[in-house]
């Protein structure tokens, strides 16, 4: 089995088990339209995964069945015992189909949906009250009887004993072959019963089927995060107690008390040395290539841009790319919605290409790449581009902005990020409904990332996605400012500058030359809100227009276990973290370092 049908076996199991714990909590609480979302979700995310790995009975079954919870949570079908039992078959079906995949099938030998199976989902959909009786599987050793009567051209013995029978009462139907069955029967059965046919030479006996084996175990994504988060907490109790060990050691010791020193300071670093590895190893678990999130989309790119009647190939580079596996996960929306605009949007229609010296078949880029303790997604076309004039009077018309409002064609770009911002006139099932780049843009400040848009008229489109390798350890650059600590990702510290008693103005705005170039210089203590305080160290800040963040002093550096506010929302700080000497320090978001530390709203901060 190849990794792509592996992994989408183990990811299809785990979802056909919650579908019968759903159906059954179903049928105790019908009007529970959490559950009947989730049935739903669950079928549709097996159907297209099974759509893609050609595996037309799982399609078939889960359409039907998808159908039917489609009609059960709009209240079009009612939830009935045929429903319920329809939902039981078709996740047996399924997980059956799976196991088989799972033990070795090939996807060509699978059996087609049985006609049954197809009966009892329609007979569901049409709101039909009864259900009908599920098929036997098995016969259980009570029903043996019944089972024997009704063979009546099995081969019985002198004490009237129908020994086939008997082990297919006892043997789960399908375990063997109807040929090794005999061939058991005639080995087991009494002398002087008649001997049952034996299997032809030529006969292949297939083995019993075993367990499906598995060499790897799916974790919750809770006990994961505990288990990183104990970790982190473990490697900053041991920079603290290093800390407090070496301001100990200023102080003399003699005799016994040396000696035992010399014995803490070794047991610790031992420590340190043991909760870092700890740390690196949990962190590993987590770490996944992007490349199982890329391989989703070359179909659907395929798929839309038929729909659409336009020519596309997509580019896939990087794919080994390793990155926390809660940002490969929660990337998948924001990349299809990126995908599906830059089909729809971007791209030009064939009669549009035509009259451009471009070649006719469009190209889609998906890059990934690992730039310093950052992973960078790029998804860029060679499309139409986009008109900053035009999205700017789309914004005013719409009333997302005011007059004075993106100014800059850098300003104008980042208008498609606003809720309810879109191009389209009239909406369709790909775009206009004025939501997708919002949930982007919020999905990637999640997880403290950055987007960045360039774009040509003309040439195309390019959006750069900067997120962090790992999630909740960051490298950082620890800053001082009017008495607070603070700390900010070192993705953006270009490097550190003395900053002079008097500066150059720009328009009545402080600029410095850094090698060669003026850049603006704007107070950290002004834009948080601060009082006042002499900032005598300037931080060169990495960004699209790249500025100085003048702070009163610059503690070094450190890698920082963050935990993002969730009780307030502060603007320009998305986190927490302890120091080394424990003390409470504010993470400056990364976007809004990006962003120029603008801040749109100052009043809020001096609330």
């Amino acid at each position: 089995m190849d990794d792509m049908l592996k992994e989408f076996v183990v990811e299809a199991l785990d979802l056909a088990t919650n579908v019968e714990e759903h159906l059954l909590s179903l049928e105790r609480r019908p009007d529970d339209t959490d559950t009947l979302n989730a049935l739903f979700r669950s079928f549709h995310t097996i159907k297209g995964g099974a759509g893609f790995m050609n595996l037309p009975a799982i399609v078939s079954a889960c359409h039907l069945t998808e159908n039917l919870f489609d009609g059960l949570r709009t209240g079009q079908v009612p939830v009935t015992p045929t429903a319920i039992e329809a939902g039981l078959q078709a996740s047996g079906f399924v997980g059956d189909q799976l196991k088989q995949l799972a033990n070795g099938a090939s996807p060509d030998s699978l059996p087609a949906m049985p006609a049954a199976l197809e009966d009892i989902l329609t007979q569901a959909i049409e709101g039909k009250a009864e259900a009908p009786a599920a098929p036997v599987a098995v016969a259980t050793p009570a029903e043996a009887g019944t089972v024997i009567a009704a063979t009546g051209d099995a081969a019985m013995s002198d004490d009237e004993l129908d020994w086939e029978a008997l082990y297919r009462a006892v043997v789960p139907a399908g375990t063997l072959p109807d040929t090794v069955t005999a061939a058991v029967l005639a080995a087991s059965a009494p002398t002087n019963v008649t001997p049952l046919a034996k299997p032809a030479p030529d006969e292949q006996i297939r083995p019993i089927t075993a367990q499906v084996k598995e060499d790897s175990i799916r974790i919750d994504a809770i006990k994961l995060d505990a288990l990183l988060e104990v970790a982190g907490e473990s490697v900053q109790a041991a920079n603290q107690a290093s800390v407090l060990l070496e301001k100990l050691s200023e102080f003399k010791f003699e005799g016994q008390a040396a000696a035992l020193m010399a014995t803490l300071q070794e047991t610790l670093s031992r420590a340190s040395r043991y909760s870092t590895e700890l740390q690196r190893a949990t962190l590993s678990t987590r770490m996944q290539p992007v490349g199982r999130l890329f391989q989703k989309f070359p179909r659907l790119v395929r798929e839309l841009a038929k729909d659409l009647g336009k020519d596309v190939d997509l580019i896939i580079e990087g794919a080994e790319t390793e990155v926390d596996r809660v940002v490969v996960d929660s990337l998948y929306d924001p990349l299809v919605h990126m995908l599906r605009n830059a089909l729809d949007h971007g791209i030009e229609t064939a009669d549009e290409r035509a009259g451009t010296p471009k070649p006719a078949k469009a190209t889609i880029l998906l890059k990934a790449w690992q730039e310093g303790s950052s992973v960078m997604i790029e998804i860029s076309d060679d499309g139409k581009g986009m008109d900053p004039v035009k999205l700017r009077t789309k914004a005013l018309a719409k009333g997302l902005i005011g007059e004075n409002a993106a100014q800059t064609t850098e300003e104008s770009l980042q208008l498609i990020f606003l809720p309810g911002f879109s191009t389209k006139e009239v909406a369709s099932s790909v775009s206009g409904r004025g939501v997708g780049m919002d949930v982007v843009k919020t999905a990637v400040e999640k997880h403290r990332g950055a987007i960045r848009i360039d774009s040509t008229l003309g040439e195309g489109t390019r959006f750069t996605i900067r997120l962090p390798i790992e999630l909740s350890i960051v490298p950082t650059m620890l800053v001082r400012t009017a008495g607070a600590a603070l700390a900010m990702p070192m993705a953006v510290v270009q490097r550190v500058v003395e900053l002079p008693e008097e500066f150059s103005e720009v328009g009545g705005a402080p600029v410095l030359r850094d090698q060669g170039r003026p850049l603006a210089v704007r107070s950290l203590a002004g834009i948080l809100g601060y009082e006042e305080c002499k900032e005598k160290v300037g931080i060169v800040i990495a960004a699209p227009q790249p500025y100085i963040l003048a702070v009163e002093a610059v503690d070094g550096t450190a890698d920082l276990v963050i935990k993002p506010l969730t009780a307030l929302a502060v603007p320009g700080v998305n986190g927490t973290a302890r120091s080394a000497e424990g003390e409470l320090v504010l993470v400056i978001s990364l976007a809004f370092l990006l962003d120029g530390c603008k801040i749109t709203n100052p009043a809020r901060l001096a609330a």
